[in-house]
């Protein structure tokens, strides 16, 4: 550990303590009569107003691994490192009018989880199971990369071993195991708050010392032109706009379908909450933005990255350019702000897959007639497993293969689209058909990704997710998101399928249960009552 950056050690450190701290006081915030129920501990009472979730959701979006990543990608890749800008823009109207169904079904029948809704949906355990699971190991290497993003800081601070991480997630653990969602809602105010200062700190004040934003631009299309690869630069090419434009698409219909961005949502009072964030929540995007700039910016810094293990650690590129550019004790609170960054995501993703695992295995396969209590102690438990899992993603694996675990879970949790999305707005697919274009999506996304070499890092396979149409016969060089291509075959089987099982009549469950378990809308009395209990 070096004594060179002691003053950003402190600050950071007393910025973690007082979030820690804040973490274990969201137990008595809001306090409940019994915190012994999912309802209670995994969703917050269900009762979060139009600040909290805003600040929730954007903590829960826009992680740690946000804030050093796509930097690191416009860093080494230029304009292709944008992509995340727009899919975080045409998101939420997307979603919009989906997410408030989603919750009127939700709050009407206290479905906890998207799965708890397809079961009942469809009428099908095992095609709830699938999207439990996939939702499960779509989140665990998302909380690991969270540990990255806290790993890049303590790097650029000269701290050294797996040590303080661990410590860090052991409190984190503890708090959440206390306090449920409230911790991170709360932790949430303090994350955006340190966020947003220090963004525009940064896109105020490093430009002025590096001759102003047309010598930052200048330098970055300089470095670009003496790389050897053919599509980086300040502006897409021909071969990469298509990619970058379904990367963005695919991005955004696989946002809302993660278990921990449904989680925030569930949490909100009633459906006016919803309506206000999605219209509120594109201010994040703004900040994206700035942030994605942040790459340019290290480079007209001269920034290079840390060597870790004889490899060049492109994550560590913000954290380096903060010591660079700003005073000590700024620097201290620039990563205190993607520290804590980290925190707010890793818990909700932690509580959410919990939850899957809880109400969509345990109780339907392991415990029946398990009660309340017992529900929200098995929540308690797993989350701290997970917790487990994600600090031995980082101890056990080379980091750079959780990144590629990340990107194979994007590919992975578009795949419940049908049954999740779509089941929302029509009844019409076959749930044997569902199952079956989920398992032909998920086999065609995992076999074009294994085909995708890396000759940069070394990689024959899983090198990225921009798929060469001409692998599929097609004379061009352009690549298009292998999530789209994987997501585009789920849908032909599952079509396909649904109209040969209706054609042969199979059985699909109780059409009459299905559709009670699924009528909840605006004009629901049991809806219209929660708005109004909610409400006053």
């Amino acid at each position: 550990m070096s004594t060179e950056h002691l003053t950003e050690m402190i600050i950071f450190a007393l910025l973690f303590l007082l979030v820690s701290g804040m973490g274990f006081v969201a137990a008595r915030w809001r306090r409940p009569a019994t915190m012994d129920s999912l309802d209670e501990w995994g969703l917050g009472g269900r009762n979060f107003g139009s600040w909290i979730t805003w600040f929730l959701i954007g903590g829960d979006l826009y992680t740690a691994y946000t804030f050093v990543a796509v930097p690191a990608l416009v860093f080494g890749a230029g304009a292709a490192g944008f992509y995340a800008v727009p899919y975080t823009i045409v998101v939420y109207p997307l979603v919009f009018l989906v997410l408030i169904r989603l919750w009127s079904v939700s709050h009407v029948h206290g479905f906890v989880t998207p799965a708890d809704f397809v079961r009942a949906r469809f009428g099908s355990p095992t095609l709830a199971l699938v999207v439990a699971i996939t939702g499960i190991v779509a989140t665990m290497p998302y909380i690991a990369l969270q540990l990255v993003g806290i790993e890049a800081v303590l790097k650029a601070m000269g701290v050294t071993g797996h040590l303080p991480i661990v410590i860090a997630f052991a409190i984190l653990a503890a708090y959440t195991y206390q306090s449920g969602l409230r911790a991170p809602a709360l932790i949430a105010f303090v994350k955006d708050i340190l966020i947003y200062l220090v963004i525009i700190v940064a896109v105020l004040y490093i430009p002025s010392k590096l001759g102003g934003w047309g010598n930052i631009f200048d330098s970055a299309q300089a470095k670009f032109e003496k790389t050897p690869a053919p599509s980086d630069g300040i502006l897409l090419d021909g071969t990469n706009q298509l990619n970058y434009a379904m990367l963005a698409l695919g991005s955004a219909l696989a946002l809302f379908l993660y278990p921990h961005s449904i989680t925030g949502v569930l949490a909100s009072k009633n459906r006016d909450v919803i309506k206000r964030n999605m219209s509120a929540l594109p201010a994040y995007s703004f900040v994206l933005g700035l942030i994605a700039l942040l790459g340019f910016m290290a480079i007209a810094a001269g920034v290079t990255p840390i060597i870790t293990d004889g490899k060049a650690d492109t994550n560590t590129v913000v954290p380096v350019l903060f010591d660079q550019m700003f005073p000590s004790w700024f620097a201290g609170v620039a990563y205190a702000a993607i520290g804590i960054g980290a925190l707010v995501p890793a818990a909700i993703m932690s509580i959410a897959a919990a939850n899957l695992f809880t109400r969509n295995i345990y109780k339907e396969y392991l415990k029946k007639d398990a009660t309340e209590k017992q529900e929200a102690t098995v929540s308690k438990l797993v989350s701290l497993v997970v917790k487990v899992g994600a600090v031995a993603c980082i101890l056990l694996l080379d980091p750079e293969f959780s990144i590629d675990l990340q990107l194979i879970g994007g590919v992975i949790i578009l795949q419940t689209l049908p049954a999740v999305a779509l089941g929302l707005v029509t009844r019409w697919f076959h749930r044997g058909a569902l199952i079956a274009g989920w398992a032909a999506g998920l086999g065609a996304g995992l076999w074009m990704l294994y085909q995708i070499p890396n000759p940069a890092k070394g990689k024959e396979h899983f090198g990225g997710s921009a798929y060469k149409l001409s692998e599929l016969g097609l004379d061009t060089k352009m690549t298009v998101y292998v999530g789209v291509l994987a997501l585009a075959v789920n849908l032909v089987v599952a079509v396909a399928g649904t109209v040969v099982c209706r054609a042969a009549k199979l059985a699909d469950g109780d059409d009459a249960t299905r559709e009670s378990d699924y009528t909840a809308d605006a004009g629901d009395p049991k809806v219209k009552e929660l708005e109004l209990s909610s409400s006053t």
